[in-house]
């Protein structure tokens, strides 16, 4: 795989993605490798002439004000990491684990850190050698950013805390030993480079992000087949009237649902039909669906701009013979993304389920057999799942709830306001799985559905739908059914039904 190439200032979203879930690796940019020279030097004339500069020479956050002697300062870095790691609770996934690792390399080498390159170059090592430091999920308030887990993430670049390599969890001293990587011994101002920044919370939602875009679309696929499944009609996606309110995500909706439902016999097959106008979880599909996009459209920049900005404190200006104490490790903006995030992709299963009730509810499902069973009465048909997708939605609007408005200061009220941002992103991380889950019991239901229909469907509903029965086949009585679900799960996570659809010459936005 192509190495994905560390500037400080160009990371996308999609390449954290390919570092994180495919092992890409990665490699630091000639201009970044003198830029962290160049701070760097800066960095030890600035000891070496005896100056009080906060992080440097100087404790942290109520320390602030005690000097500490030249002697100490490497001492000192190597006890903030070791004091400041103190996260508890399940560590994060390799995924998320390499997605921190690598936006923290993002941010040093921006050249503002003054970190040794060696040291840098250690963190890439690691990295690309696959040693995953464990960094337990809680402990972070998002001001000064990340500290304690990102203190665990250093805790291995020093041969110590615990890491994963190869699949075997050991010490991070074993761990490096094993990778044939030597573990570093901090120098001045290194302990603050290593754990003051948001990457905690911004390796989260960039996953997210990526995650949550194909969940719009794969909605869009599984509300296209519900519609046809229940003999909706496409005229409320029609462009002339999708056009009058121009949002953006509601136009992309709005072509994807007329675009899947194209060429449908089914569709044709009621086209003189007395219904004309569907319930609003049919109907407003590309509002709904449009809104959350329009949502993610505003979060996307937020990451994109965190992925590629100095977040940590003091950052060093060589050229201006400038040290500066500020607050860019505040997660103020990522918090209010991630909740963003959490609210609007809540949405998609909120009104999946609705469509989900459509089908299975023999009031409304236009002479579909009562939820779907074969047999109604002795088979119970898909009743039950459609609890699990009302306990999830349940689920979603306690989560739903911003952490973001809420602040206990810290560090006797030297840190009198935090984000939070870490509280919205593992909130975010549920919120996901309970989407994710909603759409791929829709794509069940409505697959279902449409089986029980005289007439196909769409050249590209039925791709869509081909790919769920290679797993999974039509319920023709009751049987065990949380395997159909995790199945058609997996298919959602993966993208799976986005991909044949896609290969079936439909373009999906």
């Amino acid at each position: 795989m192509q190495e994905i190439i560390i500037d400080g200032n160009s990371l996308s979203l999609e390449a954290v993605g390919l570092v994180a879930n495919e092992a890409a690796p990665i490699r630091l940019a000639d201009s970044s490798i003198a830029k962290v020279i160049k701070c760097r030097d800066y960095v030890d004339k600035v000891i070496a002439n005896g100056e009080i500069i906060y992080g440097l020479t100087t404790g942290f956050g109520k320390f602030s004000t005690v000097n500490i002697p030249r002697e100490n300062i490497a001492e000192l870095q190597c006890n903030l990491i070791r004091s400041h790691a103190t996260s508890v609770g399940e560590p994060y996934s390799i995924e998320i684990t390499r997605a921190i690792m690598l936006l923290r390399i993002a941010v040093l080498a921006k050249g503002h850190s003054g970190i040794r390159l060696e040291t840098l170059q250690t963190l890439v090592e690691m990295l690309n050698k696959g040693v995953h430091p464990i960094i337990p999920k809680r402990g972070s308030v998002g001001a000064s950013g990340d500290l304690s887990p990102l203190s665990h993430l250093a805790l291995v670049l020093l041969g110590e805390g615990e890491a994963i390599y190869k699949g075997e969890r050991s010490s991070g001293r074993q761990a490096m030993q094993k990778a044939g990587i030597t573990p570093v011994t901090l120098a001045a101002k290194e302990g603050l480079a290593l754990n003051n920044g948001t990457q905690v919370m911004a390796a989260i939602g960039a996953l997210a992000m990526l995650q949550a875009e194909s969940l719009c679309q794969q909605a869009d696929i599984t509300a296209a087949m519900s519609i046809d499944a229940l003999m909706g009609t496409p005229c409320a996606f029609d462009a002339l009237i999708n056009n009058l309110r121009p949002h953006p995500g509601q136009i992309t909706s709005a072509q994807n649902l007329t675009n899947l439902l194209a060429c449908s016999p089914l569709r044709e097959s009621h086209v003189n039909c007395k219904n004309v106008q569907d319930a609003y979880s049919l109907r407003c599909t590309p509002q709904v669906h449009g809104a959350v996009r329009d949502a993610l459209s505003y979060a996307r920049g937020v990451f994109e701009i965190e992925i590629n900005s100095a977040t940590d404190n003091p950052l060093i200006f060589p050229d201006e013979n400038r040290v500066i104490s500020g607050g860019n490790f505040h997660g103020e903006p990522l918090a209010i993304a991630l909740d963003t995030m959490a609210l609007a992709i809540s949405e998609l299963a909120n009104i999946s389920e609705r469509r989900v009730e459509q089908i299975l509810n023999p009031a409304l499902s236009r002479g579909l057999s009562p939820f779907l069973a074969k047999r109604p009465g002795l088979d119970s048909g898909y009743m039950i799942v459609q609890l699990t997708a009302a306990a999830l939605i349940s689920e979603n609007k306690v989560l739903a709830h911003p952490a973001c408005v809420d602040s206990i200061p810290t560090s006797a009220n030297q840190e009198d306001h935090v984000s939070m941002g870490s509280v919205s992103a593992i909130k975010l991380l549920q919120v996901m799985e309970n989407v994710s889950n909603v759409i791929a019991i829709e794509l069940l239901i409505s697959a279902q559905a449409l089986d029980g229909r005289e007439q196909s469907s769409s050249p590209a509903l039925e791709a869509a739908k081909a790919v769920l029965r290679k797993e999974v086949p039509t319920l023709q009585e009751d049987r065990i059914m949380y395997p159909d679900v995790e199945k058609s799960i997996a298919l959602i996570k993966d993208s799976a039904i986005l991909k044949a659809v896609q290969s079936a010459g439909i373009n999906i936005y």
